[in-house]
């Protein structure tokens, strides 16, 4: 490596021949695009298959096996060394998961699916774009982009490791937005709703956080507000309208209506409501 923390390349191949056996002083990630290649690591061959991921940390002897030569061999590389590992990880030990991991584990091998493979390509091609630039910011952006990548990584593999785990954090989602959906009239709080679902209320906090970007707090009041909308559309009375949607007093509810649609629940009635109909 010529930089101190991370070098990144693409490349694409003719007529390369088998490499020698070696091993690095840093972690060495493969990002295979094309060719009918093998990755020999630590005395087991990998056949490669586009969509592989292929970690290699520090120390432990790889070599490639190139079956056609003639055909492109194609593949992102991304060193990243073992300081720097170390100072992202003094941010959260997240960055660090599959660094430690392939240790113990000796998994060297990911499989990404199509969809999941292009978001990876997308953060290379963006870093790349950035290290290749002149604009101003630069340097912040690479650092933003490598700190994204990194992390993008760890959360990936983590998913491709732990596929029930996720499924059952999405299914937990869904049944606690079907909840209070059913129950926005009520009042709602973060404490009630983990004691119904007898989890966490900070794993609750953070599950809508990943899902929504939104506390479940702002999820309430949103759909409580979309809610009143729909009724003052019906023709609802206003003060009808919010205090079944869940708010206890017009003032609050106010200030919530005025802030997220810019007008009155008034000046929204008299532009959104449906016309009543004249008794014949």
């Amino acid at each position: 490596m010529q930089s101190r923390d991370f070098e990144i390349f693409y490349y694409n191949d003719c007529n390369l021949k088998s490499v020698s056996n070696h091993s690095h002083s840093y972690y060495e990630f493969y990002f295979f695009l094309g060719g009918s290649v093998s990755m020999h690591v630590d005395g087991v061959d990998y056949p490669l298959t586009k969509g592989d991921v292929i970690l290699i940390p520090p120390n432990v002897r790889h070599h490639l096996i190139n079956h056609a030569p003639s055909l492109p061999y194609q593949r992102f590389i991304f060193w990243i060394s073992r300081n720097f590992c170390n100072e992202l990880m003094q941010i959260s030990q997240d960055y660090g998961y599959v660094m430690q991991q392939v240790i113990v584990s000796r998994r060297y091998v990911y499989h990404y699916d199509v969809l999941s493979f292009n978001t990876l390509q997308g953060k290379i091609y963006a870093l790349l774009d950035e290290i290749h630039s002149n604009r101003f910011g630069r340097s912040a952006r690479i650092s933003l982009c490598v700190h994204d990548l990194v992390l993008h990584l760890n959360r990936s593999i983590y998913e491709i490791e732990h596929p029930r785990q996720e499924q059952e954090v999405f299914s937990l989602y869904e049944n606690i937005v079907s909840f209070i959906d059913r129950h926005l009239e009520q009042n709602l709080s973060l404490d009630d709703i983990a004691n119904n679902f007898f989890v966490s209320k900070y794993h609750i906090a953070h599950i809508f956080k990943d899902h929504l970007g939104l506390s479940i707090h702002q999820y309430i009041l949103k759909r409580r507000l979309a809610m009143v909308c729909d009724s003052i559309a019906s023709n609802m009375n206003i003060s009808d309208a919010y205090q079944r949607c869940g708010f206890n007093d017009y003032s609050s509810f106010f200030r919530a209506f005025k802030k997220e649609y810019g007008i009155s629940p008034k000046e929204y009635k008299e532009s959104y409501a449906f016309p009543k109909e004249n008794p014949s």
